[in-house]
């Protein structure tokens, strides 16, 4: 076997861990496959007989190149922080198949994922890495540019958020779903005022790579900005509980074709996820709410 075709096989073995580190930080399964795809690149790029441990320098690449494509994303309201990440971090053995991990990324709630999109880009690296894929903070510290004990803060402040807002109770989802039918009653008629109050000043509107590539702006903060984009429309969207959370769902001929998740506090949307993924649509259990 010549040497190419060995790192490739390496690489290959590797790919479903990598795939389940990627999603999980992107909540994308086309975002994540780019990022394992640069992986791939700056693999060849580089002089593999040097790596000690390929597993540990892949996943060091992938949460580098997806902690680069969520500041992307935050760069207007986020300064970046200069990752000077080690060219090689040891990936522990925790006896976890990667085939059974890419399988867990796969399964990830739409809750836990709305609310993985409020967290920084450090915070949601050193919460995925450690909590998720159990990766010491000495090793996730270089790649996230901050000092072991910081990281462990980061990862510390993303858990409490994660667990005070993925599970809400029955009185909150209630709620939640009141204001979801409120907001699709002001949208379609047209009730601009209606809209606005219902919104958080702050609130923030993010849409996926498939409905950005469907026409929707990548993503729109303030009230008046996002109830502007959604007045006088929604005709055709239906109420849904979608993975046990209140939201809206575009099925034209009862196919889903765009979840929009909202995430809300006790008074008002502060969050809307746009997602027209295929892939990722066909794992969200929905169920639709006559309204």
């Amino acid at each position: 076997m010549d040497k190419q075709q060995w790192l490739t096989d390496q690489f290959e073995t590797e790919r479903p861990h990598l795939r389940a580190v990627a999603y999980r930080m992107l909540g994308s399964p086309v975002e994540a496959d780019d990022a394992v795809q640069e992986a791939w690149l700056r693999l060849n790029r580089s002089d593999a007989s040097s790596i000690e441990n390929l597993g540990g320098w892949l996943t060091t690449v992938v949460a580098r190149v997806c902690l680069d494509m969520l500041r992307s994303r935050n760069s207007r309201r986020e300064d970046p922080v200069d990752a000077k990440a080690s060219d090689r971090v040891a990936y522990p053995d925790t006896g976890v198949d990667p085939e059974h991990e890419v399988v867990q990324a796969d399964s990830v709630g739409l809750a836990m994922l709305v609310v993985l999109e409020t967290l920084t880009p450090p915070e949601r690296v050193a919460f995925v890495l450690h909590d998720m894929f159990a990766v010491p903070f000495d090793e996730i510290a270089p790649i996230v540019g901050r000092t072991p004990e910081a990281s462990r803060q980061l990862a510390s402040r993303a858990r409490r958020r994660v667990q005070g807002e993925q599970s809400p109770p029955p009185a909150d989802r209630a709620r939640q779903q009141e204001l979801v039918t409120a907001f699709i009653a002001a949208s379609r008629g047209g009730d601009f005022d209606a809209l606005v109050a219902l919104l958080d000043p702050d609130i923030v509107l993010r849409a996926d790579a498939a409905a950005v590539a469907m026409g929707s702006e990548e993503e729109v903060r303030g009230a008046a900005p996002v109830a502007q984009i959604f007045s006088g429309r929604a005709q055709g969207a239906q109420v849904a509980l979608i993975d046990d959370a209140a939201g809206l769902v575009w099925a034209p001929g009862g196919r889903p074709r765009v979840v929009f998740a909202f995430t809300t506090d006790a008074d008002r949307v502060v969050g809307i996820a746009m997602i027209a993924d295929a892939e990722r649509l066909e794992r969200l259990d929905l169920e639709f709410v006559h309204d």
